[in-house]
């Protein structure tokens, strides 16, 4: 069975780079498809894979498992010319830490990395108890396509934000510190998160951006403002493309 879905960009056009999306608790590669197909259509090769399994009684183990499938996957994207460089691993809740925690590990596999990073939705240290599936919802989105989404396929695995996090994963994810530039994105309606912590993990690194999705809740990637979410996303891609120099800045507003 394929342990990924793919999504091209428009026939004749080159391709700008490689995005793998990795998914969080319960979510599956369904659930990124309006994502996936979003970022394509700007001339981007995504490939959506299934979500990391981190095992609390072996985390090293298990990053560094992870760590070797995501860098298979990229080089299975590879065409006859290579795989398409910028390659940026866009990662959601643990898929986000997963990634987080194997890039910002001293003991780190130097081997491979990405060229860059996007970390939605970060899950904080506080154990939370989310209820029933109605009360998820109103915890992972407010919007009503994505409600349908989730709700709709089969394979989500409903009251998975009750999962634990391993903790030292967790600790992994908040301080290491990364090679490759990384863009956070965070909804200031995410009751999962820590604000602080991320704030605090942000200024810590080298090269990264975080940015604040306003009435967004903890599934900032697909939540009710999933198109500006998209924009900075490709915003964010064309600049690691432009070695983080911005291509537009604004030099009057009135906002």
């Amino acid at each position: 069975m394929t342990e990924y879905a793919d999504h091209h960009g428009p026939e004749g056009l080159r391709t700008r780079g490689t995005i793998v999306i990795v998914p969080g608790r319960g979510e599956t590669r369904r659930t990124y498809t309006r994502l996936g197909r979003r970022l394509a259509a700007d001339a981007y090769r995504v490939r959506v894979i299934d979500t990391p399994d981190i095992d609390a009684d072996d985390p090293t183990g298990s990053l560094n498992r992870f760590g070797a499938r995501l860098a298979a996957i990229v080089e299975d994207t590879a065409a006859e010319e290579g795989v398409v460089h910028p390659v940026v691993v866009v990662a959601a809740d643990t898929g986000a830490t997963a990634v987080a925690a194997f890039l910002g590990r001293a003991a780190a596999p130097a081997a491979w990395h990405p060229d860059a990073v996007v970390l939605a939705g970060l899950p904080g240290h506080t154990p939370t108890d989310v209820g029933a599936w109605e009360n998820e919802l109103e915890v992972r989105t407010s919007c009503p396509t994505h409600r349908g989404t989730l709700t709709q396929d089969d394979e989500v695995r409903r009251g998975s934000l009750n999962d634990a996090v391993p903790d030292a994963v967790l600790r992994e994810a908040y301080n290491g510190d990364f090679i490759a530039p990384a863009l956070f994105l965070i909804g200031d309606a995410d009751p999962l998160a820590d604000h602080d912590a991320l704030a605090r993990t942000a200024k810590s690194q080298s090269r990264a951006r975080l940015a604040v999705v306003r009435g967004a809740h903890h599934d900032v990637l697909n939540d009710l403002q999933h198109r500006s979410v998209a924009a900075e996303i490709v915003t964010f891609l064309e600049t690691v493309r432009n070695d983080l120099v911005p291509l537009i800045g604004v030099e009057l507003s009135a906002w």
